[in-house]
């Protein structure tokens, strides 16, 4: 019994050396303070399903010892590397299923059959989002585009997929609701340099590059905006800030 304990925690401190290794892997305080970054890791992915592989188990402390990097390793090999002379079955323009294993204002974190990627908010959905986290949830299951693949050995493999091309882009069809001189509402997505990015209501992407208001409203005001110009090009529409309608809380 003694040895069983003794091979346990043999494997837990593989399995934590491990993570060190690769999913902790980074520079600066992620360095200086490994066990931080690992709450915050675990805290991120709260409530998101992972695969792993049982390493050793003790049935009289009723714990066991697994590996999710095991467990991905295999997932790689059989998804992205193949048997022997076996085409891989993820390669470029695959549309595939991925799990949503953290969400941040402006990024979504995805699994992709034992490979984690991180997708920039605007390339998740055709609409501009506040947060992400108004469309996706940690727990969710979506359908991305694999659009690049790399991958030398199941240890260093690169992919980039977004989300954005499997579903319609229902961009135009909203665009043609806009008319020239149309007042309407919306939430300001993003201000940068003077521009604001704006989400009507009737659901079209919309920019401003001037307010007609004394002070000026932030991210996440509710505001009135007029248009001047439809962009068919870059599917928005361009106009004017009118008034605030409501302030961000």
């Amino acid at each position: 019994m003694e040895q069983r304990r003794q091979k346990i925690n043999k494997n837990r401190r593989k399995y934590m050396e491990d993570t060190k290794k690769t999913v902790l892997a980074g520079n600066g305080r992620e360095n200086a303070d490994t066990l931080n970054r690992q709450v915050r890791i675990a805290n991120n992915m709260l409530g998101c399903d992972i695969d792993f592989i049982i390493k050793d188990l003790d049935n009289k402390s009723r714990s066991v010892v697994a590996s999710r990097k095991d467990a991905m390793l295999k997932k790689r090999q059989t998804f992205y590397i193949g048997e022997d002379t076996e085409k891989p079955m993820l390669y470029e323009g695959r549309i595939v299923e991925a799990r949503v294993i953290a969400v941040a204002p402006k990024a979504v974190r995805l699994e992709v059959f034992g490979v984690e990627v991180s997708v920039r908010a605007r390339d998740m959905a055709w609409e501009w989002m506040v947060d992400a986290g108004e469309k996706f949830q940690v727990g969710d299951l979506v359908l991305v585009m694999v659009n690049k693949v790399e991958a030398s050995s199941v240890d260093q493999i690169i992919i980039e997929v977004d989300a954005k091309s499997p579903t319609a882009n229902i961009n135009k069809d909203n665009l043609r609701k806009c008319h020239k001189q149309g007042k309407y509402t919306g939430i300001i997505t993003e201000v940068y340099k003077g521009t604001y990015f704006i989400r009507l209501d009737i659901g079209v992407n919309a920019v401003a590059h001037s307010c007609n208001m004394s002070a000026l409203p932030g991210k996440k005001d509710k505001i009135g905006f007029v248009v001047t110009r439809i962009n068919d090009n870059y599917e928005v529409a361009e106009g004017i800030i009118t008034r605030l309608i409501k302030r961000a809380s």
